[in-house]
C-alpha cells in the first residue's frame, strides 16, 4: 500500500504535472498544455481551500469524519484521466480512468489510516471533475509521440517515487494562521490535534515538527 500511496504524493505529482505540460507544448499540443494546467489548477486549488476550511471548521460544522480532502486520491484521479485525454479517448474513458485511479489511492489511503472514506472519496471526485474539465478545455488531440510523453512521465515518477512533500502540516498550519474558521463567524473546538481548543496555537511551529515526524507512522493526513 506504502509503496503504491507514495506515487500520488505531491513531491511527486507536482513536478510530474510540470512535466507533462512541458511535453504537450513541446509536442506541439499547446491547447493541451495550457488546458491541462488550468483544470489541474483548478482541482488542486478546490482540495486546497476545503482543507483550509475542514481544518479548523469540521467539527462546527458538524463534519467530524471530514478533516481533510486526500490530495493523493485527487492527483491520481487527474492524472488517470489525463492520460485517457491524451489518448484521445472519449469522456466516458476519461471518466472511468479518472474513477479507477481515485479508487486505487484512495483505497490506499483509508488503509493505511490517513484519510477517512469521505476524505477520500471527496479529493478522488474534485480529481475526476479536474479530467474531465481537461478533456473539455482541451477538446480533441493532435496526433502525438505519445511514447515520449509517456517515457518522461514514468522517468519522472519512478525518480521521485519515495519522496515526500510533507504538505499537510504546513497548509494546517496556514488553517490556524488565517483563521479560517473564525473569519467565517464560525466559533471551532479543533485544535492542532484532536481535543485541542481553536485557541491553542501556542508552540505551532514545534508542532508542525511533529506532524512531519509522525506523518510516517500514519498519524497525519496528507
Amino acid at each position: 500500500m506504502r509503496f503504491l500511496t507514495d506515487f500520488a504524493d505531491q513531491a511527486v505529482v507536482l513536478p510530474l504535472i510540470a512535466t507533462v505540460a512541458l511535453m504537450l507544448a513541446v509536442l506541439g499540443w499547446r491547447r493541451g498544455a495550457l488546458a491541462w494546467l488550468a483544470a489541474i489548477g483548478m482541482s488542486f486549488a478546490a482540495v486546497l481551500a476545503l482543507k483550509l476550511v475542514f481544518a479548523t471548521c469540521g467539527p462546527a460544522l458538524g463534519l467530524a469524519t471530514l478533516r481533510s480532502p486526500s490530495g493523493h486520491a485527487a492527483a491520481a484521479a487527474a492524472t488517470a484521466g489525463g492520460v485517457a485525454v491524451a489518448l484521445g479517448r472519449g469522456r466516458w474513458a476519461v471518466l472511468a480512468g479518472a474513477g479507477l485511479g481515485a479508487l486505487l489511492i484512495g483505497l490506499t489511503r483509508i488503509s493505511l489510516g490517513f484519510h477517512t472514506p469521505v476524505e477520500a472519496a471527496l479529493g478522488g471526485t474534485l480529481g475526476v471533475l479536474g479530467a474531465l474539465a481537461f478533456a473539455w478545455l482541451a477538446g480533441t488531440p493532435p496526433p502525438l509521440r505519445l511514447r515520449w510523453l509517456f517515457t518522461a512521465v514514468v522517468a519522472v515518477a519512478l525518480l521521485l517515487h519515495g519522496r515526500h512533500l510533507d504538505a499537510e502540516p504546513r497548509i494546517r498550519a496556514v488553517a490556524f494562521g488565517l483563521s479560517v474558521c473564525h473569519a467565517m463567524g464560525m466559533d471551532s473546538q479543533v485544535g492542532l490535534d484532536d481535543g485541542a481548543g481553536s485557541g491553542d496555537r501556542a508552540g505551532l511551529g514545534d508542532q508542525v515538527g511533529l506532524d512531519s515526524q509522525r506523518r510516517a507512522g500514519g498519524q497525519v493526513r496528507p
